[in-house]
């Protein structure tokens, strides 16, 4: 079948707009295609700085024919209801219509068939459109089309067009379509420097072909692959090792249409740097990356480019550029490294006072305070020093106002423990300028060092108590201030380093705390609580994500929290945890069954009576030996469940329940519950509502599927 080619060649796109470029370009014109009733076998996309291209493969050459029936008015119709079926049906007379029988009387009715269009008609009407309409972040106009109206605008000006559609085995023919008195044809361009020259092209196999021979690479992973290997290559041979940098690369592939790997040198000097800043500076300016050295794991004076050309003199002009800017840079680097190192970190904590962190939260200084006592509480909780937490949490934002963070804003946090090393603080205190920002993101590491723990804590908590308090929170799939990923921040904080914290103490201090710092005199003790209850309903809802997300059953979580006590998020993932073990085993199916039965039983009948069976049973309305053992069973899962959970032994809690198990099979088994004598029947309800209160002690069996 067919295939189409189309390419789209213009100036230089951006490199950060390719990849969903390409992505948007297959999908519009597959979906236009498949609207026509034009279903195709395969489609790829391909981007370089200067094209956009697509190849499409399988599409039939023309679309179906349509045949569809209309149903018309009745036989003996008014005239006038006949001659409007004729005009919208396209028929000449009733003559060409059929009859069709029905109850309510005959009809007639209309066969009209469409005669489906050639494919190469399709692709005239809709590729314009597509290229109209295409969605581009920014875009422009250009020359002297930019004066009329309706002008194409394009990310970049557009110079020529490619759309050829036929099968493999004929010379395809051009999709004729003009956009802004760009005539689309079949003729592209290779490498700007290497081959300009204008490549007569087909079809997809010789277009990839040729523009390779032109020094054109169309598939930017192709490009990534080469640079990577090349890159590793380059450094291996002289006995380095290339770090990498997967977004760097993606951006590196997309400046380029035909890499090639060259490697650099800088000063020696410039290793007095830290690390981080020489490799930010070089990323950041000269898209280049890095080399390390294996034996020490330590940057070398070497960097690695990419350029787009393979000039004559083997890249050392190329080279050459590229050392003088990365010289003047690192020069300037190490300019605002060395200044910093000469004030010390408090020293810059009074331009704090000048710095509004948000116009209804106060300066940054009252922040820095803030998190300072919070800290300073949350240090026992996580077995801290409250020294040296304080003393983190005073100089933890302060590298914020130095030379190089201004430069960088990547690098806070990080150059703040390179900067209290400097000055001779311990280790704990520097590393928590860096760490007191983590976790960031799902794939970022939790601190473990119990002074970052503290600070990060407080930090994360004292963002989202700000924000509750001022009622400024997440919305739909707006959060502009980042409020889930904290909350997720101190998820994982807690879970991960096993902290046992009651948040809603935490929480309410810190917000009466926030009051009294703010002068809001108008609030009351029961709104500090309303703003707590709906902070740690937050912190919940991120909980239960996070542990679905790790492939906890949704219901087990629902389970537990129906408990309430969520404040205490390691219990409630302990709980969770053992919960699902215990229903992996067939003691715990069982009861799960038995468990639910009785949960059925008892809505029922409490639903009939109108009324609830709580309270103790009569013991001396026991007349079988089931009930007997059944609550002699409850008595003692009640004792060992509630020692082991009290213990916050939950696997030893499940254990105990799993005893429960042969007692209230065999209550089902030989107990009649809707006994005839009310007073028999009232007390083996209560004994069922027993069940699900013993099996509460660990979780909400009715919220469990199954």
């Amino acid at each position: 079948m067919p295939d189409l080619l189309l390419e789209l060649f213009s100036e230089e796109i951006p490199a950060r707009m390719q990849a969903k470029a390409a992505d948007d370009l297959r999908r519009m014109v597959t979906d236009k295609l498949v609207a026509e009733g034009l279903v195709y076998e395969g489609a790829k996309a391909f981007v370089t700085p200067r094209r956009l291209a697509l190849t499409v493969h399988g599409i039939p050459a023309r679309q179906s024919d349509l045949k569809t029936e209309r149903k018309g008015p009745k036989i003996g119709a008014a005239d006038a209801a006949v001659q409007g079926f004729l005009k919208a049906t396209g028929l000449n007379s009733l003559d060409e219509a059929k009859i069709q029988r029905d109850p309510k009387g005959d009809f007639y009715i209309a066969l009209i068939e469409k005669p489906g269009r050639p494919t190469l008609d399709v692709l005239a009407e809709i590729l314009p459109v597509i290229v109209r309409t295409f969605p581009w972040p920014k875009s422009m106009r250009w020359g002297e089309r930019s004066a009329k109206s309706g002008a194409l605008t394009w990310v970049r000006p557009l110079h020529s067009i490619i759309a050829t559609f036929g099968p493999e085995t004929e010379e395809p023919e051009i999709v004729k379509f003009s956009i802004d008195g760009i005539e689309a044809g079949q003729t592209t361009f290779g490498h700007r420097f290497l081959a300009p020259s204008a490549i007569p092209v087909r079809r997809f196999g010789d277009y990839e072909a040729k523009l390779k021979a032109a020094k054109v690479v169309i598939d930017p992973q192709a490009r990534k692959d080469i640079i990577l290997a090349d890159a590793k290559q380059l450094a291996f041979a002289q006995g380095f090792e290339l770090v990498e940098d997967q977004v760097l690369l993606d951006e590196v592939s997309g400046l380029v249409e035909w890499p090639v790997v060259l490697m650099g040198s800088f000063d020696e000097e410039f290793l007095s740097i830290p690390g981080e800043v020489i490799r930010a500076t070089i990323r950041n300016n000269q898209k280049c990356f890095v080399v390390s050295d294996p034996k020490t794991g330590k940057l070398t004076n070497k960097f690695i480019l990419t350029a787009n050309i393979e000039a004559s003199d083997g890249g050392k002009a190329i080279i050459a550029g590229n050392e003088r800017v990365i010289r003047a840079r690192l020069s300037d680097a190490k300019f605002f490294y060395e200044t910093d190192l000469k004030t010390k970190l408090e020293d810059r904590l009074p331009k704090f006072e000048n710095i509004v962190f948000h116009e209804k939260l106060g300066t940054q200084a009252a922040r820095i305070q803030r998190i300072e006592r919070l800290a300073a509480e949350i240090a026992s909780l996580v077995g801290a020093d409250v020294e040296k937490t304080k003393r983190a949490a005073h100089l933890a934002k302060a590298d914020l106002l130095t030379e190089v963070v201004g430069e960088f804003p990547e690098l806070q946090g990080l150059m703040g423990k390179y900067y209290a090393l400097a000055q001779g603080e311990d280790a704990s205190v520097a590393a928590a300028s860096e760490e007191h920002y983590k976790p960031q993101g799902p794939a970022d590491r939790v601190p473990t060092d119990p002074v970052s723990v503290a600070v990060a804590l407080a930090d994360k908590l004292d963002t989202l108590v700000g924000f509750w308090a001022i009622d400024e929170k997440p919305t739909g799939s707006k959060d502009p201030y980042a409020l889930r990923r904290a909350a997720l921040g101190v998820i994982r904080l807690i879970v991960e380093n096993g902290v046992r914290t009651n948040l809603m103490p935490v929480a309410n201090k810190h917000i009466l705390s926030f009051v009294s710092a703010q002068g809001l005199k108008d609030w009351n003790g029961q709104q500090v609580d309303q703003k707590c209850i709906d902070l740690l309903s937050f912190f919940a809802d991120r909980l239960k994500v996070q542990l679905r997300d790790q492939g906890a059953r949704h219901d087990l979580v629902d389970a537990v929290f129906a408990l309430g006590g969520q404040d205490d998020l390691l219990m409630v993932v302990r709980r969770v945890e053992a919960l699902g073990k215990f229903l992996d085993t067939d003691d715990g199916k069982n009861l799960l069954a038995g468990t639910k039965r009785a949960s059925n039983i008892l809505a029922i009948e409490e639903k009939k009576d109108k009324r609830s069976f709580d309270g103790a049973p009569d013991r001396t309305l026991y007349r079988l030996d089931e009930e007997k053992a059944l609550a002699t069973a409850i008595d003692q899962v009640k004792s060992e469940a509630g020692a082991a959970v009290a213990k916050e032994d939950f696997a030893a809690a499940m254990s105990a329940m799993a005893k429960l198990r042969p007692a209230v099979d065999a209550f089902f088994d030989k107990v009649k519950v809707n006994d005839d004598e009310p007073k028999t029947r009232e007390n083996r309800l209560k004994l069922l509502n027993e069940i699900r209160a013993a099996t509460r002690a660990v979780a909400d069996f009715s919220k469990i599927e199954g």
